[in-house]
């Protein structure tokens, strides 16, 4: 039921795949094995909310100019870096390595450079599966990166659990901002050309805890719907959802590790 829904939401229209091989070997990284499961029981239910009463949220003051102009972030990614995630249920570190996934690894740093992901929330995060975020805190980010498309990367970082991934529609070439990591080995998503771009080194709890209580995202489950997101930003988590993690900030590391 799980992997059904995923793939209603991301691969529509997708054609019979081909499989890919998985040409990383990741028994070289030390990903910790899953926590405990989120006690649910007491989760408070989602609010009923209408978007049109809302005010959208509104881009932050001093904010970078390319988060309204996809066209001003489009340098290209280092060989090697990393991503600090600070969210509200802990920090962790992503390593990136270029040749993995080229466009998408340019795209992650270019967004996480200019503060797109600051302020966002882990919108649709599904225990034994998968952790989804990648939309902005701000209405106008949201819009004017939503048609920001860029290539398809062949698969070699496949899905393994602490993987990063750029998630995508049933289309070729229709990846934009939103990423997900897997919280378990998902080897099925391969094939599909959902191409791992990074990898959790660092404070994998972290992922394990953001909150997962309300499942699925809106229409198949009772999280919030991503239309609304985009058009209104975290003023819609704020008023239905105000139990989601958010990501406090993203922030590259170049050069050593540190």
């Amino acid at each position: 039921m799980v992997r059904a829904a995923f793939l209603a939401l991301f691969l529509t229209a997708c054609a019979k795949p081909t499989p890919l091989p998985t040409t990383v070997d990741m028994s070289t990284w030390a990903v910790p094995p899953p926590g405990p499961a989120q006690a649910c029981d007491a989760a408070p239910p989602p609010g009923r909310v209408d978007p049109r009463a809302l005010t959208p949220t509104p881009l932050p003051e001093g904010a970078h100019p390319a988060l309204t102009d996809p066209s001003l972030a489009t340098e290209t990614a280092p060989d090697q870096f990393w991503i600090r995630f600070e969210t509200t249920a802990g920090t962790f570190l992503v390593e990136v390595h270029r040749e993995w996934s080229p466009y998408g690894a340019d795209r992650i740093y270019n967004l996480a450079r200019i503060g797109f992901y600051d302020g966002g929330p882990a919108f649709r995060v599904i225990p034994e599966f998968m952790a989804q975020f990648g939309l902005s805190a701000s209405a106008a980010a949201n819009q004017a990166w939503a048609d920001a498309r860029f290539p398809d990367d062949p698969v070699k970082l496949g899905n393994k659990r602490g993987v990063l991934v750029m998630a995508k529609c049933g289309m070729p070439d229709c990846r934009t901002t939103q990423m997900y990591i897997n919280l378990v080995d998902n080897d099925s998503l391969d094939p599909m050309g959902f191409s791992g771009i990074g990898v959790v080194v660092e404070g994998m709890e972290a992922v394990d805890a953001l909150y997962a209580c309300y499942g699925e995202g809106a229409p198949y489950g009772r999280g919030p719907s991503q239309d609304a997101i985009r058009d209104y930003g975290v003023a819609v988590i704020d008023a239905g959802w105000p139990q989601l993690s958010r990501i406090v900030s993203a922030t590259v590391i170049e050069g050593k590790r540190r």
